[in-house]
């Protein structure tokens, strides 16, 4: 099966998901609008953002296209902002957009700022080994509901997770050539 997943491009790290995917034979394309959704088995929300990315999906009018997607239990992979726009984060008085795709509350830049960038190795639950992560402005998972899997942790730190058919990570594993994680995302869809 040929696989097409999406990659929401509206702001964000999405060239780089395209060419991870590419580089995996996926049929990975670029997603800006409510048709582009038609025929995809999976969509990548990238890091960049969060506040610009979420502004944007309201302004082009893709929150109801995207939580159809999600009801439709189709696979969502949310990296770096793309987690912080999963969340069901009610921790902060914001009217930025929670797409509520995964219960759990997220501390935005949670490892400080850019400068405080970092790359490690994950023990991923699911992986058989550990994972090459870069973090950047990163965001880590203060709490997860009872249905989250926490799949990593840095220094005690939810830095991954999932719930049903949503995988998110704090880290960019479309920025190393580890693809461990991308393909961990590709399994779950069906």
């Amino acid at each position: 099966m040929n696989k097409v997943v999406g990659v929401l491009d509206l702001q964000g790290a999405v060239a780089e998901h395209l060419i991870a995917l590419r580089n995996l034979g996926v049929n990975a394309v670029s997603v800006k609008t409510a048709e582009d959704f038609v025929g995809l088995d999976g969509l990548i929300i990238p890091g960049g953002e969060s506040t610009a990315i979420g502004r944007l999906i309201r302004e082009q009018g893709l929150e109801d296209v995207l939580r159809t997607f999600y009801q439709e239990e189709k696979a969502i992979f949310g990296t770096c902002a793309g987690l912080i726009l999963c969340s069901t984060d009610k921790s902060h008085v914001t009217e930025d957009l929670r797409l509520g795709f995964i219960e759990m509350e997220v501390e935005r830049n949670g490892f400080g700022r850019q400068i405080a960038s970092f790359e490690t190795y994950l023990d991923f639950s699911g992986i058989d080994r550990k994972v090459e992560a870069v973090f950047i402005r990163a965001p880590y998972i203060e709490s997860v509901g009872p249905k989250v899997k926490v799949l990593a942790t840095v220094d005690q730190k939810i830095v991954a997770a999932e719930q049903g058919n949503v995988l998110v990570t704090a880290h960019h594993p479309e920025l190393t050539e580890d693809y461990a994680v991308l393909t961990y995302f590709l399994e779950k869809i069906v």
